[in-house]
């Protein structure tokens, strides 16, 4: 809201009402817990939650091998649901087999929104170039520090509120993020900086009462 006014790029009224991925997070999670069967196929009790698939990280090798070297010196396991595109490069560059052999790493097919909620809920943390992630891991009944592995992020709610870090594609700076998140109790906020759950009712009450007609 402050930028946009500051930019005077709005004619009319501003309303602030929240992000509607909180919305979804709260309204599908009991649905996720009551569908979902992913937990079956997991087999640490302990783990960090992986994404990877934006071009800048995937499609450049020496952050595929900057990864390669956090799934094989991570102090707690990893899993990774594989986008088509990341699976693709690593095929690409001979360094699939190598990481599929790694014990402390399982590789997941893409999911589904249900089973994504399940993993976000039950992991210990999220590593991820994700912004939606990055929203959606502050719901309240999610509640996940999200190590961001990009140089930047545009979900700056997420980093001031606690939520997020960004640490980088650097090998050393994503394993030292994690040990430290690992090796501590999670102190992060009760409310989510995007909304409270209501964005989308919210949304229609303010176009019900100034635009209806």
């Amino acid at each position: 809201m402050i930028i946009l006014k500051k930019w005077g790029s709005v004619w009319g009224k501003i309303y602030l009402t929240g992000n509607t991925a909180i919305d979804a997070v709260i309204q599908h999670l009991p649905i996720a817990e009551k569908k979902s069967t992913i937990m079956k196929k997991i087999p640490f009790e302990t783990f960090a939650l992986l994404t990877a698939h934006r071009a800048e990280n995937v499609d450049d090798l020496s952050v595929l091998k900057s990864l390669i070297a956090v799934f094989t010196k991570s102090p707690i396991p990893i899993v990774y649901p594989m986008h088509p595109r990341t699976r693709k490069r690593l095929q690409e560059n001979n360094l699939l087999t190598k990481i599929e052999a790694l014990k402390n790493l399982l590789i997941l097919p893409p999911l589904g929104y249900l089973d994504f909620l399940i993993l976000m809920k039950n992991c210990k943390l999220i590593i991820t170039d994700s912004g939606g992630i990055q929203e959606e891991a502050t719901a309240p009944a999610i509640r996940k520090l999200v190590l961001v592995i990009r140089l930047s992020t545009e979900r700056q709610e997420a980093v001031e509120a606690g939520f997020a870090k960004v640490v980088g594609t650097d090998k050393n700076n994503i394993l030292g993020a994690l040990e430290e998140a690992v090796g501590k109790e999670m102190d992060l906020p009760r409310a989510s900086p995007f909304g409270d759950g209501t964005a989308a009712q919210k949304t229609v009450d303010i176009l019900k009462k100034n635009f209806a007609t």
